[in-house]
Formats: structure tokens, sequence, C-alpha cells
């Protein structure tokens, strides 16, 4: 007696179709699962044997052999156990095998027949209706993620339930569809209101979010570098339905997503320890998964304390700075993620942090000063849009009242870049001067040079000018200034 299911593996973002046979003969009883499963995969035999029982139905005493196939894929995690057990079932003839076609199933079994959600599910619903079928049998949690891939999901408490359905005896609920288009209440967030002082980092946090420029902030601890960078999220617009739908893929692969919240609809915000290896910021392992550059595709990778850490992690950081996507290559094939991020961070001027503050005396030597600062390559800090040194406020900026809210701060953002989308903006005769004495006057490289236009755009776009004028074109150069972090 033999039957069929279909489920996906993910490989990378992607899902590959992957049919679970279920073969039953005579002999002694014994469970064998084939097909190049991992460990996880191997351990759904005791947990589809405990689920078929706790759903009152009987475990055939047959020897029997799961195949996933095709067999030189890998296959990993536990949500093949759904569709083993739903094979296993139809070849024992408990549902009607015909009852699966058209269906791909996917899900993790707890003891009691419970299913849970199980990361990826929106990659393997978008698989299954690519390859024709209609339906997605998966855990209740799930089903509002399924349905953004336009397909109908079928959502499950129990394994009861899935039999209940395939036998024609339970009709579904319907599942609330989640609006892509949609304008949902977001958790606030940090508010830019908090900051007090500190006007040219502000300006340069509204600059880099209307043009995506990446920041890096340096100055004394305590200065409020930290706290400004965690507030850039609140006054970036809301992400549009194709970039929303990309990130919650990825998003979902990672197992971040919640069943309150299937749709990420802001962009995200990733602030990794300094202590992350290589392969947790770029992505990678023995199935390679993705990072926290790609989990921040979209929105905003936050490097706190940048020279703290590890040199080969940042250098990583370079190629999809540029290319917006990092590609994984290993012996079993090659795997690109998107990673096209908003770098921001953060960092002190020396070792000791007293540099650059009027109240302490730093006790850096000139060797320890040069070896900090030898963490960072130029070609890194090269890609850095602006450069703002963030001093101690003063006294009586601490006093003052609350500043701008970062509302007022977005409205403005989100008018800027619908002009930008709308209508190009030239530069004036005297900016593109100021330009050329830039280039043969100041250490500034061709991409540097590329980021001042790009930046005095982004200030013209904010100023509602017509066109890009000489003094937009200063004010970008301000920001590449090699004083701001204080070098010669």
């Amino acid at each position: 007696m033999l039957a069929r299911t279909v489920t996906h593996a993910l490989v990378g973002l992607d899902a590959r179709r992957v049919e679970v046979e279920a073969h039953l003969q005579r002999g002694l009883p014994a469970f064998a699962i084939v097909g190049l499963a991992d460990r996880a995969c191997q351990e759904a035999k005791e947990r589809v044997r405990s689920g078929i029982a706790s759903a009152e139905l009987e475990w055939p005493l047959r020897r029997i052999t799961v195949n996933l196939a095709p067999a030189e894929l890998r296959k990993e995690g536990s949500g093949f156990d759904l569709p083993i057990a739903l094979a296993v079932l139809a070849a024992s003839r408990q549902v009607p095998a015909d009852a699966l076609v058209g269906h791909a199933a996917v899900g993790e079994l707890a003891l009691d027949g419970r299913l849970r959600p199980v990361g990826g599910v929106l990659a393997a619903a978008e698989g299954a209706r690519q390859a024709g079928l209609t339906r997605l049998l998966c855990a209740a949690a799930c089903a509002a993620e399924a349905a953004l891939a336009g397909i109908e999901p079928v959502p499950l408490h129990h394994l009861a339930e899935a039999v209940d359905y395939l036998r024609g005896d339970w009709v579904p609920p319907p599942v609330e569809k989640v609006s892509l288009n949609g304008s949902h209440p977001e958790p606030a967030g940090p508010d830019l209101a908090d900051v007090r002082g500190q006007e040219r980092a502000r300006r340069a946090l509204e600059l880099a979010a209307t043009g995506g420029h990446n920041l890096l902030l340096g100055g004394p601890p305590g200065t409020g570098k930290t706290m400004l960078a965690r507030r850039l999220p609140g006054i970036l617009p809301r992400l549009p339905p194709d970039e929303a739908l990309e990130i919650t893929r990825i998003h979902s692969v990672a197992g971040l997503l919640s069943p309150e919240r299937p749709l990420v609809r802001v962009p995200p915000f990733r602030a990794p320890h300094h202590t992350a290896s290589v392969s947790a910021i770029v992505g990678g392992g023995p199935n390679p998964r993705p990072g926290e550059a790609s989990l921040a595709h979209h929105g905003v990778l936050f490097l706190d304390e940048l020279a703290e850490f590890p040199r080969n992690a940042l250098e990583a950081l370079r190629q999809p700075l540029e290319d917006g996507a990092i590609s994984i290559a290993r012996v079993g094939g090659r795997i690109v993620f998107p990673a096209r991020f908003q770098l921001v961070a953060t960092m002190n001027l020396c070792p000791c942090g007293a540099r650059g503050d009027p109240a302490a005396e730093c006790s850096c030597s000139a060797a320890r000063l040069a070896a900090y600062r030898d963490k960072l390559s130029r070609a890194l800090l090269d890609r850095f849009d602006l450069v703002v040194t963030v001093p101690r406020p003063r006294a009586r900026e601490l006093e003052a009242g609350p500043g701008e809210a970062s509302e007022a701060v977005r409205e403005r953002v989100a008018v800027a870049r619908e002009r930008a989308s709308a209508e190009p903006l030239r530069r004036s005769k005297q900016a593109n001067d100021l330009l050329i004495r830039a280039v043969e006057r100041l250490p500034l490289s061709a991409r540097g040079r590329a980021r001042v236009a790009r930046v005095a755009r982004t200030a013209a776009l904010l100023a509602g000018a017509d066109e890009v004028g000489a003094e937009h074109v200063a004010e970008a150069l301000s920001y590449r200034s090699p004083t701001e972090l204080g070098t010669p």
C-alpha cells in the first residue's frame, strides 16, 4: 500500500517541492524515514506515532517506509511531521488518498496531536501555488501567513481535524486575509522628541531616513549616539506592499513572525551585539540561513560600538552595501539572500572614550589610537554617506523642553520621498563647480563623490527646491569631513 503527500523543503529563501511517499508492507513492525532527512526530521517518527494515537486513530502494525523525494535534496526541520502523518494514514486507508490531490501540507506535530507553527510557511505556500496546488494544510497559527501567498489555507489545530477534513466530515472556517494595502496601527517606538539638542545629528538622521543613506555617529560615551540611532525607525515611512511581502518571506524563513502580526509592515531594525560572528551577520551555516544583514532588508542594520565588531565581519558587509545582496557559496550550490539595508553605526573616538569630551582627558597613546582606528578599513568608512560627531550636550539643552516629534519628521520624509520618485532634480552650475573643486582639493574617492551628490539631492528634496544648489552640496560635503571623527 502506497500513498503520497506534497510538502516543501527550504533552500535558502526558496521552497523546493518534496513528495512524501509512505509504503506499508508485511513484516515485523518498523518505521524508517529515508531521503536525506536531518535529525529533527528523523525524530518525526516518534511525534507522528504519538500524534496518530492521540487522535484516536490506528497505528498500522506493518513495516512502514517513508521516502522524502528527491532523495538528493537535504530536508531539515519539523515541518515534515504533518505530511508524513497524512501519508501514513492514507497508505493505511484511514483517509482517502485521492482527497490529498491538490493539497500541500506543512506543520509540526505535538505528542498530543496538536499542530504547531513552523518557519517558512509563506515560502511553502508560494511554492505550492506555483506548482498548481490549491490548498495548504497548516497550523491555524500560520494560516494568515499562508494566505498572503494567494493560496487557500486549511487552518488546523489538531491532527484529528485534518482527518475529518479529508474524510469530508468537517469544513474549516474561513481565514481572514491580511490586506497588503491596509493601514494597521503599529506599536509605538522611541520618539525623536526625547532627544534634547543635537540639532546637527537630528538633521543627519532626517537626511538618512529620506535618502536611505548610511550614517556613522561618533563621539564620547553618553552623548546620545545610540539614543538617536534607535529613533531612526520612527521617522521611516511604512513599507510598500511588494517590499512588505519580501521582508515577510525572509522573516518567515527565520521563524520570526508572530501569529498576531503575520505581515511585516514597518522597516525592520536589527541590532546585533558586537560579539556576533560573520555567519550571524551575513548569513551562512551548513544549510545557509539569512543573517542580520538580510533580516534588515529594506530596513536598518544598526551596529552599536562599530569598532568592537570583528574586522572580518565588518569587511563582509562591504559587498552587500554595494550590491544589495549576499551570495553564499557551498559545495552543494550557491544561495543569494537579499540584503539592501541601511547601515547605521555608532562608535567612540578612541578606546578610552574620552577623546572629544572637554570634561575628560584622553589617556590613549598614539599607537593605541592607531590600532583602534585600524579596526575600520578606509573602504568601509568610504561607504558611509553621513559621518557626524555627537558632542556632549550643554546643560541648558538638557533642561529644554521636548524636541520635534518623530511623526512630524516622518511626514516630511514621506513628502520628500514622493518628490524623489515623481520628479528628477538637476544640479545647478554653482553646485557642479563646487563639487568639482571638492574632488580636486579633498581626499574624495569616486564613490565618495557619488555619495556626496546623493546626499545633496536629498537635502534639496527636503528643502522643496527645484534644483540641487551649491548650499546643498556644501551641506553634503560637511558630513564627509575627516575632522568629524577627530582624524587629521
